[in-house]
């Protein structure tokens, strides 16, 4: 290869590793990785039956947003 094209190559990727390390630390900055609500959902469902309960009730939200969605 010439080496023009590895100097190429080597500052794509150089450009590209930046990019994603600046997007990683805006969304860490951002809160984008906390988990909030863990905690939570821990204490409020402590039983296997709630828990079960709980994600039929996100099945049901779910579908029923499929519902209201009608493409034109």
């Amino acid at each position: 290869m010439d080496s023009w094209v590895v100097a190429m190559m080597l500052g794509a990727s150089l450009f590209l590793g930046a990019v994603a390390l600046a997007a990683f630390l805006w969304g860490i900055k951002n809160g984008q990785f906390d988990d909030e609500k863990k905690m939570m959902n821990q204490v409020m469902y402590d039983d296997e039956n709630e828990l079960n309960d709980a994600a039929n009730q996100q099945r049901k939200k779910e579908s029923l947003n499929k519902e209201k969605y009608k493409p034109e």
